[in-house]
């Protein structure tokens, strides 16, 4: 992990990844595997901050943990609905530590619109909300953190949408200079990562490709020169269609 916890994009579909492919291989079923690795980012999200904290190599982690849930999946007697029983006190447990996963962008801009309200006393035009969005993009292309954190308002807030499927930043990231270090690491290795403006719920919000692969979307509200609310979504559920349509008119 690097800043306060968040990981660079490449560094979590790689994870992500390995992980699959060794359920593959154990399993030799791509919806088994799934599962496990489901499980797998459920028993981490279980963990305490302080226990995330005290794992030196999380990726060691869980790769040692999907182990495990692939061998009792295969030498546990009895129908798939048993081997769910194993499981399932982790799970539950675990889906009372997950943070909450609203549905989509929309989703994630709802969970946050409280947190809005009144500070948009300088509502912007879409003119100066693609400015600002389009020097969001350049300051993270350049990795420039104090230009970037300029383009944030200083209360500003991000949250980061991994929906329990990839290991992302579960506390809400306050504050501009805390979200600038935050989204730089995320986007970090910029041999693989590249960032394009794209519409994003009817605005112009980011699209951050690892490989041709759609990794992450960024949305950001602006209020005045300033975005005062950043959601990335990572989850890879939710990514899907972006990855079934041709997604062109990126700059």
């Amino acid at each position: 992990m690097d800043h306060e916890g968040a990981v660079p994009l490449a560094e979590l579909l790689d994870e992500r990844r390995q992980l699959l492919d060794i359920a593959f291989w154990v399993t030799g079923d791509s919806g088994a595997a799934e599962e496990v690795v489901a499980e797998t980012y459920r028993r981490w999200y279980a963990l305490s901050a302080p226990e995330r904290g005290c794992v030196t190599a999380p990726r060691a982690w869980l790769v040692r943990v999907g182990g495990d849930i692939c061998l009792s999946r295969t030498t546990l007697p009895g129908p798939r609905a048993e081997h769910a029983e194993v499981t399932g006190t982790a799970g539950t447990a675990t889906e009372r530590a997950e943070p909450t996963e609203p549905a989509g962008l929309a989703g994630l801009a709802d969970l946050a619109r409280g947190s809005l309200r009144g500070r948009r006393s300088r509502p912007t035009t879409a003119e100066r909300h693609d400015t600002v969005v389009r020097a969001v993009r350049e300051a993270c292309a350049t990795e420039d953190p104090a230009s970037l954190a300029s383009l944030l308002a200083p209360d500003a807030i991000a949250f980061f949408d991994g929906g329990g499927k990839v290991r992302a930043l579960i506390d809400p990231v306050h504050g501009n200079e805390r979200i600038a270090r935050s989204l730089l690491t995320l986007l970090a290795r910029r041999t693989r990562i590249t960032l394009h403006t794209h519409s994003v719920n009817g605005r112009t919000g980011l699209v951050a490709r690892c490989d041709d692969r759609v990794a992450a979307v960024i949305g950001l509200d602006v209020a005045g020169h300033q975005a005062v609310q950043v959601w990335v979504v990572l989850n890879p559920d939710k990514l899907r269609s972006w990855n079934q349509q041709n997604t062109t008119g990126h700059h």
